[in-house]
């Protein structure tokens, strides 16, 4: 798969991933606030989890995105382009409930200090960044520049790689 057919694909997931994350926030109270009875997370901590990892993954992307723009000028995009390859199947994993284990930061779990419309309102402006990432870097620079992912031992992701693991991340907790 070439870099611009990625970036696509990663665009199509993103509204996907999103647009079923926002059809949440129009469920009835009972189904936002209804507590499994293994004590996991309420609908409305799901989204405010989202939103905050959301939160978090933005500022590595965001660092990426300049970082790569400054490799842009001593790197060769062409090569860098060229030698790509995208292991989808290493990252279909993060997509999937229960498919590894994985204990989240204590910052990115949810407090409720949020309303729902807060938490709705801010995750459609992640949403909004991930495509101006996107559309930043549209001609391959995202490769430039890589970050160490230890969730499931992904090791060294592009700028790309990121946000389709952002969308992923939402994926997995659709679910």
């Amino acid at each position: 798969m070439d870099i611009f057919t990625l970036i696509q694909d990663i665009k199509t997931h993103l509204k996907l991933s999103f647009d079923e994350v926002d059809r949440w926030f129009d469920k009835d109270r009972k189904t936002l606030n209804y507590q499994p009875s293994n004590g996991g997370w309420t609908v409305q901590q799901i989204l405010e989890h989202i939103y905050l990892t959301d939160f978090y993954l933005l500022i590595l992307i965001e660092k990426g995105s300049k970082k790569a723009m400054k490799n842009y000028a001593d790197l060769d995009l062409d090569t860098e382009i060229k030698n790509y390859s995208f292991d989808k199947e290493k990252f279909e994993k993060v997509g999937e409930y229960g498919a590894f284990e994985w204990i989240r930061p204590e910052h990115m779990e949810p407090k409720g200090d949020l309303s729902l419309n807060e938490i709705r309102n801010l995750i459609s402006r992640q949403y909004n960044q991930c495509l101006d990432y996107l559309d930043r870097l549209k001609n391959g620079e995202g490769l430039l520049y890589k970050t160490t992912m230890t969730v499931n031992e992904l090791g060294k992701i592009n700028v790309y790689e990121y946000i389709y693991f952002l969308s992923l991340h939402a994926q997995r907790h659709l679910t």
